[in-house]
Order: structure tokens, then C-alpha cells, then sequence
């Protein structure tokens, strides 16, 4: 893409990569507002979720890939204990939790470099 410029690049992007998911986003809110909060489907889609989620950070931790894989496995184990400790013991804060791993893994890079 070097010989397009900044306004061809963006448009790209976003063609390409903002409006498909917007897309499914948008027909997921509308068909969401009929689906009861207790519903069978709804259970689903949240185990869904959940299990993508643990399927992404499993990857992480176990087979990362670019800069990632040179952190020892316990540097990578331990931010995530951390951040799931930070996010229990700071009311269920995402944020926290993910702020508290971050700062663990980078605090451990720094050492031991």
C-alpha cells in the first residue's frame, strides 16, 4: 500500500475491515432486543462467548507468537494471575484487571532485560 496514499489507506480500512463487522454488529443489537435476558439462546451465546475468550487467552499463554514468545511462560502466567486477582479485588473491574497484567508482564520484561 505505498503507493496509495493516507485517504486510500484509511478507506480501505475501513471498508474493508470496519463495515463487515459493523454489519453483524448492527443485525446482532436488532434481533438482540427480542431475545428474553433468561432466554436458552442468550445462555448460549454468552458460552460462546466465554469459551472464545478462553480459547484466545489460552493461545496467548501457551503459543504465542511474535514478541510475546520470547517472555518465559511463568512471566506470561503470572500477569494473568495478577490480572485476575486485580479484577476480583478491585470490584470487577476489567479495566483493572487487564491494567494490573499489563504492568506485571511489562514490570517482568523490564527485569529481566
Amino acid at each position: 500500500m505505498s503507493g496509495l496514499g493516507e485517504g486510500a489507506a484509511l478507506a480501505i480500512v475501513v471498508l474493508v475491515g470496519f463495515l463487515p463487522t459493523e454489519i453483524w454488529r448492527s443485525l446482532a443489537v436488532l434481533a438482540g432486543r427480542r431475545v428474553e435476558e433468561g432466554s436458552g439462546v442468550l445462555l448460549w451465546v454468552r458460552a460462546v462467548a466465554t469459551a472464545l475468550l478462553a480459547a484466545v487467552v489460552a493461545r496467548l499463554l501457551f503459543a504465542p507468537a511474535g514478541a510475546l514468545a520470547a517472555v518465559p511462560l511463568a512471566l506470561r502466567l503470572g500477569a494473568v494471575a495478577g490480572g485476575v486477582a486485580g479484577f476480583v479485588a478491585l470490584r470487577r473491574s476489567v479495566f483493572a484487571g487487564v491494567l494490573i497484567g499489563e504492568i506485571i508482564l511489562m514490570a517482568g520484561i523490564a527485569l529481566a532485560g
